[in-house]
């Protein structure tokens, strides 16, 4: 099909509206660990990871003060952030407890384990880590076979070191 995106295809970066600048930096960088880019004032900032130019935006330019969208409306459901493996998904989780934020679920896939929060405004966060693909569960024909078996929480927290 020629209208299939190229294989090297990614999200590049979510961007997103906050109430408060300062406080979802401090989810974003101070939690998460990403790094500030560029600040535009109190009105938005653009962070990455390992020197990209961002993979977040956040403004307020409609949103200063403004709440989270009511529960049944639709949306973004969450953004998803890949860490490269196990030990570093522990340390951004053992950052995320001690900051107080509490989880909203966690889940082994099979091709991935996965941790579910909620940043400072509401929105969806996962925080994940892959397999190897050549580790993913696949039925007889060859199709992955994800699960969402229990995640080991205090043996991922161990792994931070």
């Amino acid at each position: 099909m020629s209208h299939l995106a190229p294989p090297a295809t990614r999200i590049g970066h979510v961007h997103l509206k906050v109430a408060d600048l300062d406080r979802a930096l401090r989810f974003y960088r101070d939690v998460l660990g990403f790094e500030v880019t560029q600040r535009y004032g109190a009105q938005a900032a653009f962070l990455s990871a390992g020197g990209y130019h961002h993979h977040i935006g956040l403004n307020t330019w409609d949103s200063a003060g403004a709440t989270p969208p009511p529960p049944g409306h639709t949306g973004l459901y969450h953004t998803a952030f890949l860490y490269p493996d196990r030990a570093s998904l522990g340390a951004v989780l053992a950052r995320v407890l001690a900051a107080g934020f509490a989880l909203d679920g966690a889940a082994d896939h099979g091709v991935s384990e996965a941790v579910y929060l909620r940043d400072p405004d509401g929105n969806g966060v996962e925080l994940y880590r892959d397999r190897a693909e050549a580790d993913w569960p696949r039925d007889p024909d060859g199709s992955l076979a994800m699960t969402n078996r229990a995640l080991d929480l205090e043996a991922l927290l161990a792994e931070a070191g």
